[in-house]
């Protein structure tokens, strides 16, 4: 488990590869200079519930990691996490994305965690 550190005040333990998605994902929003949330769910052990964090280029941020090797990226998982760290709700944890399944077949609400996009709105839902 890595730790995410936010203004050196706010730890939050990460899986490694989840972790390493996410600092992709933030530098590259952060080195263009924007600003946006970033909401996970709290672990039961510190009583559940969640905590959202405004990230933008001025705060103090770490990623540490445990292990030594950086994970392999999947693009299919940066897509999906910078397609809704560009939404107004921001980025938040959604499972990995199954790319060895055809893109056609593969649940919509996975990719955009159930938001509808503008393009899509009244259009027929397929099955």
């Amino acid at each position: 488990m890595g730790k995410f550190i936010y203004d050196s005040n706010i730890k939050v333990d990460f899986e490694d590869r989840l972790l390493a998605h996410l600092q992709a994902v933030i530098m590259a929003k952060v080195r263009r200079g924007e600003s946006f949330p970033f909401t996970w769910k709290d672990d039961i052990s510190t009583g559940g519930g969640r905590t959202t964090v405004y990230i933008h280029p001025n705060v103090s941020l770490v990623f540490k990691y445990h292990g030594s090797r950086s994970p392999q990226l999947s693009p299919a998982w940066l897509h999906a996490l910078t397609y809704n760290a560009n939404s107004g709700r921001g980025l938040y944890v959604i499972p990995e994305p199954d790319e060895s399944a055809p893109r056609e077949s593969a649940p919509r609400e996975e990719m955009t965690f159930r938001e509808v996009p503008n393009d899509q709105v009244g259009a027929p839902a397929h099955s």
